[in-house]
């Protein structure tokens, strides 16, 4: 009948295969060994050694599990054999939870010691006795699901037939039942990526690109990459993620989003218009013209068809000497009344003209001729133009090419004396320079 009641339960284990344990993993089943010692001075008992010992539980919560467990043993009691079962319900606390957690339990249940080999039941009242137990024990996580379990308790069972006694259980619990919506192996609590299957070695996460790193810290998870990249690729090697590669074929910097500069104008290959050859940026990385090639650029050059000096915004060597002859009295040649004629004292002005012009190549002069106002002005007029054309003549005559020189005739329309004195038409008898404008360049 004791083999009946035992392959029942065995049965009734095989179909519920299931034993509380963590949080993460509710159920288990437990089965291993156990030791018995009874602790009654009134009789002489041996330890006995017994198999199996079997135990289901269920976690709840807060550390919290609900179980059963059943033992059987054998042993001597005052020199007869005695087989030794128990029955128990047992509430147990985790008393924290990782590889190896520590727990104590209590439970209410039946223990046997059936002397009595006619006796019939698994717990006759001969022997069986109402215990109750406390304990301590440690599970050690050896995988995931299979666990190593220890325990000792104190079982007090003082009704006739039943004693005091310790129990010792050595055994292992495979543990199971958490939730694993994306069935990768790995329960939802454990599992960074519990919807999409994943590796155990990601924590649940899938590696798409299989480069190593897990698609939820993978900034390109369809791309293989580097770590050092975020796991995106780079295919020219230049330190700049092909996403965020301008250039992702060409070597380039950082600072360029990847991209070269191969003239090095700080313009960036993929917007320069000219990559080779260094230009600004205002002109899309190309040269500005230069129409007078004196490296100074067209938009810059206050002379852009006259070569020049960089220190000059592009136009000639500034003539100095020749700007303060035009400043002074000596850029003015007086005439006498009614005459053209160059007077010996202008002559010796237009001698220092002529080596200032010498020394100023490039300069072209203009040759103002005025008149004061005796006569009619269509005579005066005429008058002022043959005193512009008489210098003319003189300075060519002194060596200076006749196309640096511009006349003009005002006739009397710009005195810079009054004319109603005598004085004042003296000085307005007169012949002036101007420098143009613009220089000119002679090529």
């Amino acid at each position: 009948m004791k083999k009946l009641y035992t392959i029942i339960f065995l049965s009734m284990l095989s179909v519920l295969i299931t034993n509380a344990q963590t949080s993460d993993s509710p159920w288990a089943v437990s089965i291993g060994a156990n030791l018995v010692s009874v602790q009654d001075d009134s009789v002489d008992a041996s330890t006995g050694f017994g198999v199996p010992s079997l135990s289901l539980s269920r976690y709840i919560a807060g550390g919290f599990s609900i179980g059963a467990q059943y033992n059987l043993n054998s042993l001597e009691i005052d020199k007869i054999d005695a087989d030794y079962n128990s029955v128990d319900a047992i509430l147990k606390y985790n008393i924290s939870e990782g590889d190896i957690f520590p727990y104590l339990f209590a439970g209410y249940g039946l223990s046997n010691f059936q002397t009595d080999s006619d006796s019939e039941g698994m717990f006759p009242s001969t022997g069986a006795g109402r215990t109750y137990l406390g304990g301590a024990g440690v599970s050690f996580f050896i995988s995931d699901n299979w666990i190593v379990n220890a325990s000792t308790s104190y079982r007090s069972s003082s009704e006739k037939g039943s004693f005091n006694h310790l129990q010792h259980v050595v055994g292992f619990s495979y543990v199971f039942g958490a939730q694993d919506t994306d069935n990768d192996g790995v329960s939802d609590k454990k599992d960074v990526c519990p919807e999409v299957p994943g590796l155990k070695e990601f924590e649940g996460c899938p590696d798409t690109d299989g480069d190593g790193i897990p698609d939820n810290k993978d900034a390109c998870p369809e791309d293989a990459g580097t770590a050092e990249l975020n796991g995106c690729p780079d295919t020219d090697g230049d330190g700049v993620a092909d996403k965020d590669d301008a250039c992702p074929d060409a070597a380039g910097s950082v600072e360029m989003n990847g991209c070269p500069d191969s003239d090095g104008d700080g313009l960036a290959d993929n917007v320069d218009k000219c990559p080779q050859e260094a230009g600004e940026a205002s002109n899309n990385g190309c040269p500005e013209n230069d129409r007078d090639g004196d490296g100074v650029a067209d938009k810059d050059d206050a002379c852009p068809d006259e070569a020049g000096d960089t220190t000059n915004n592009g136009c000639p060597e500034f003539p100095e000497k020749l700007a303060a002859f035009m400043k002074s009295e000596n850029s003015t040649l007086l005439f006498i009344v009614n005459s053209s004629v160059v007077t010996d004292e202008s002559s010796a002005k237009l001698k220092e003209l002529t080596d200032l012009l010498t020394t100023y190549s490039t300069v072209n002069v203009v040759i103002e001729g005025h008149a004061s106002s005796d006569g009619s002005m269509a005579y005066n007029q005429v008058l002022s133009e043959k005193r512009a054309n008489s210098v003319k003549d003189a300075l060519v005559g002194m060596g200076i090419d006749a196309s640096r020189l511009e006349t003009i005739g005002y006739g009397e329309t710009k005195p810079t004396a009054d004319n109603t004195t005598a004085a004042g038409r003296s000085a307005n008898r007169r012949a002036q320079f101007e420098r143009k404008v613009q220089l000119r360049v002679v090529e």
